[in-house]
């Protein structure tokens, strides 16, 4: 009987850090970026989001030649901020494995002293680490397929999260055998999406909004939260209020938090304050961007 062969993924980085966005903010999680998205938000920390006439990108002027590794990369303030995760001019310096490859990339990232296997439950402080599905789109057809892999593997390995996240941009339809194993599994699966606003990324609106997509998440599990990303003009804040309306109009009530634009800590400092202050006036939770604070906006962080 033949062996069957392992298909093998492409993702732009594993590693360790705390997650520093929304509801699981503060706790360590072991991530994994898939490569590819169906977006790509050239409008993000642009003068004019939507008028791509006006747009500068560092990316595309990037000579590649020039690094060996993802960690190398700058981060872009002009433009998506992990443009690496879709460009195709990035995919040389991809890492392609298969799903029992990666889950063990996983275990190993996560290994310290106090923490020598791996374990997803932390042997010294009895706390449950996360794991988190981003990218890129994790959400696509090749992410689905990979993530229900490395489960499969960590669960041979008595290794599995309580909790895992898939950060999205919403756009995606959920195939079958994925909705039927995220109903089905142990652990929680939280869906913390991201809708893409025009006046913020520059991707138009029928492209990047899909809230009928996003309900059928909301069927398959019960936890998840939207997240929007803006400036404190007027305009972003009625587009986002607007788009909230229609994923409450689709059935989805999820809690909302903002968080503020900016690639780097000293932009995100300039609007923080003015988001933060709108957002909880209007009752919405604040994503501050831990983790850039505490470690910048570097990637693997």
């Amino acid at each position: 009987m033949e062996k069957t062969v392992e298909k093998k993924y492409y993702y732009s980085e594993i590693f360790h850090s705390i997650q520093g966005e929304g509801h699981y903010t503060g706790v360590p999680t072991a991530w994994i970026r898939f490569f590819l998205c169906n977006l790509q938000c050239n409008g993000f920390g642009q003068k004019d989001p939507t008028d791509p006439s006006t747009y500068e990108l560092p990316f595309e002027n990037f000579d590649v030649s020039s690094v060996k590794k993802v960690e190398d990369l700058p981060v872009w303030d002009k433009g998506c901020d992990s443009s690496y995760t879709w460009a195709k001019k990035f995919k040389g310096l991809m890492g392609q494995e298969t799903p029992t490859v990666l889950a063990n990339k996983l275990v190993d990232i996560i290994k310290t002293d106090s923490n020598p296997e791996g374990k997803f439950l932390h042997p010294l402080s009895k706390q449950h680490q996360h794991l988190c599905f981003t990218g890129g789109e994790p959400l696509m057809i090749t992410g689905q397929a990979a993530s229900m892999g490395i489960y499969k593997e960590l669960q041979r390995q008595d290794n599995l999260p309580v909790s895992m996240t898939f950060e999205t941009n919403g756009t995606q339809i959920l195939k079958e055998p994925f909705k039927e194993w995220v109903k089905n599994i142990d652990t929680e699966v939280f869906f913390s999406v991201s809708p893409k606003l025009f006046t913020v990324s520059g991707e138009k609106t029928e492209k990047a909004i899909k809230p009928e997509n996003v309900a059928e998440y909301s069927k398959v599990s019960k936890s998840g939260q939207l997240k929007f990303v803006v400036g404190s003009a007027d305009k972003e804040w009625e587009e986002m209020e607007s788009t909230i309306q229609k994923f409450r109009d689709a059935g989805v009530d999820w809690p909302v938090w903002v968080m503020p634009t900016g690639a780097r800590e000293e932009e995100q400092t300039a609007t923080a304050g003015k988001v933060a202050e709108k957002a909880f006036k209007k009752g919405y939770n604040v994503a501050a961007r831990v983790h850039v604070y505490l470690f910048g906006n570097a990637i693997g962080t």
